[in-house]
């Protein structure tokens, strides 16, 4: 599809006369979200709409279009349209086409639409996510280094939220590293990280299979190496644009190597997991997630971990990061706590 961009207004009409210049920014069911010159973006319910007029051109999909893994782009209108006693009137280069207000599921700028309905996607694109680096240092009798980095990757094929999803990649990596020296004194070292790697798959629109691997290491746990390998399924239970929450379960084989210990354990295991992330006006993010798995061939071995982090918007893609991270193995080496708890904050970059 290619279409002449024009640099023109659109003009959008309220019931009480105000009227407004700017361009649409999109519509998901009964409401249009609408950027205007003057006061920013605005999101306004479709029944106090009169009329609507854009110079470019806009996919209007309705409820009754699939939208699945075979969606058809030819059964979505798309050109300028003009909105008038609740009828959309689409201007597309077939002809014109009217769907009515109430029964418009989504309408989408034309990249945004395309870029939806893509078959194929090169490995590099579309990843989502952040990087997070945090430093603290302490230049006195007693010299303290402390360093954390993390990086948070998901790549949703396809990308939109209103679509169903297909597969989905996720990659996480965390790591704090403290170093702190005094007179006379041997030197005291943390370092903790852990990679996560994690692929799904969809059979329904909620419903998916999951195989996932994870690596940690501990030293304020006497933990040198932690593998795990897990499958099983998964529920996107809530998938708004602003709201997510997963939910899932399965099996897992687990191997820790710890500080002095001549045999690793190897443990067969259940995985219990739950994931939420709120999006709230101005950027604010909050993500938490919690996990726990029970052994069923140590009954004493248990290891379950938990997060929160909340991310403010700074400047620009730039945000502050706090957060909290709690690791728990139930029968670490004598002399280890059970629990490692972290208190992070850091700047983050979030990527396009």
């Amino acid at each position: 599809m290619a279409f002449a961009q024009q640099q023109t207004a659109d003009v959008l009409l309220l019931k009480d006369g105000e009227k407004l210049i700017g361009h649409l920014v999109r519509s998901n069911g009964g409401t249009l979200h609408f950027k205007s010159d003057s006061i920013g973006e605005v999101s306004v319910d479709w029944s106090k709409v009169n009329e609507l007029h854009t110079a470019q051109p806009y996919a209007v999909v309705s409820k009754d279009v699939n939208r699945g893994r075979t969606a058809a782009t030819s059964d979505v209108p798309v050109g300028p349209i003009t909105v008038a006693e609740q009828k959309i009137d689409v201007a597309a280069a077939d002809g014109p086409k009217t769907v009515a207000v109430a029964d418009a599921a989504n309408i989408l700028d034309v990249p945004t639409f395309e870029r939806a309905f893509r078959r194929n996607q090169g490995l590099l694109t579309g990843w989502r996510g952040s990087i997070t680096a945090g430093a603290s240092l302490v230049e006195a009798t007693q010299k303290n280094r402390t360093f954390n980095e993390s990086v948070s990757l998901i790549r949703g094929i396809p990308s939109e939220e209103w679509l169903p999803r297909r597969d989905r990649t996720v990659f996480d990596f965390t790591s704090s590293y403290g170093k702190q020296s005094q007179p006379n004194s041997a030197p005291i070292r943390t370092s903790i990280f852990h990679a996560n790697g994690e692929r799904d798959e969809y059979f329904s629109a909620s419903a998916y299979g999951f195989g996932q691997v994870q690596f940690d290491h501990n030293v304020s746990q006497g933990l040198d190496l932690q593998q795990t390998y897990a499958g099983g399924v998964g529920w996107s239970a809530i998938k708004r644009a602003n709201e997510g929450l997963d939910l899932k379960a399965g099996f897992s084989f687990i191997r820790q190597q710890f500080s002095g210990a001549k045999t690793p354990n190897n443990l067969a295991s259940s995985v219990f997991d739950e994931r939420f992330v709120r999006r709230f006006g101005r950027g604010a993010t909050f993500t938490q997630e919690l996990g726990v798995s029970p052994s069923w061939t140590n009954s004493s071995e248990f290891s379950a971990f938990g997060n929160a982090t909340l991310a403010l918007p700074v400047y620009k893609r730039f945000t502050f990061t706090t957060g909290v991270i709690e690791n728990y193995l139930h029968d670490p080496p004598p002399g280890f706590r059970k629990n490692s708890l972290q208190f992070v904050t850091g700047l983050t970059y979030v990527l396009p």
